[in-house]
């Protein structure tokens, strides 16, 4: 009891870029948007770090095998042009890729975060394997992103060691000890980011719209 007390209370301190969504874009949506990239085959663990204490805000997942998705679990991202069914956003091509991370990397006040794109090639077989898991995940709540990114990988051969936990720090210090694994860094006006536009709408959600 005194467990799920003390993670109740801890959860508003997780992941202040994790949000909640239930989408699910139609069949013609996400066939219209797929996108099928000629680089190797690889899973790319994206993490939102925050500037200030270096605390986790989010985790996601950049797929690419049969074709390129974002697993997104409970983000707030949205793009016209990037369909989305249950926290899996179609349509990633390369500006797309820069449009999500240009969205998290903010040097705004009181948001200030830059992102971090830790990568490993796997064979296309094994990046499918990722797909179908992040497919049949379902919605993930808010502020569990990095559990849910933790069960997807759990499930996708050579990632089974992924710890679970609400910690994306956490998370992104396994994946750092994997063999191969390449890293890049972006922060907020990188020049090699398609910068976008965030607005605010009614509900106060940010929408990302590249220029």
């Amino acid at each position: 009891m005194l467990r799920r007390v003390l993670i109740a209370l801890a959860l508003p301190l997780f992941l202040a870029a994790c949000g909640a969504d239930n989408k699910w874009a139609s069949d013609e949506a996400v066939r219209t948007a797929r996108y099928v990239s000629e680089e190797q085959p690889s899973i790319s663990l994206m993490t939102v770090i925050g500037l200030n204490r270096g605390e986790g805000g989010h985790s996601a997942l950049l797929i690419n095998g049969s074709q390129r998705v974002i697993f997104d679990p409970a983000g707030s991202f949205v793009h016209p042009r990037a369909p989305e069914r249950h926290d899996v956003l179609y349509g990633i091509t390369p500006a797309m890729r820069n449009v999500y991370i240009d969205y998290h990397a903010r040097d705004l006040p009181g948001e200030r975060y830059y992102v971090t794109v830790d990568t490993v090639p796997v064979s296309r077989e094994t990046a499918d394997i990722a797909i179908r898991a992040a497919e049949g995940n379902g919605p993930v709540n808010k502020a569990f992103c990095a559990v849910g990114t933790s069960k997807v990988l759990s499930a996708t051969p050579g990632f089974q060691g992924a710890p679970g936990g609400f910690s994306p720090i956490r998370l992104r210090s396994w994946f750092l000890t994997l063999p191969g694994v390449r890293t890049e860094e972006y922060r907020d006006n990188d020049p090699r980011l398609v910068h976008g536009d965030l607005l605010k709408m009614n509900d106060g959600s940010l929408h990302a719209y590249d220029r």
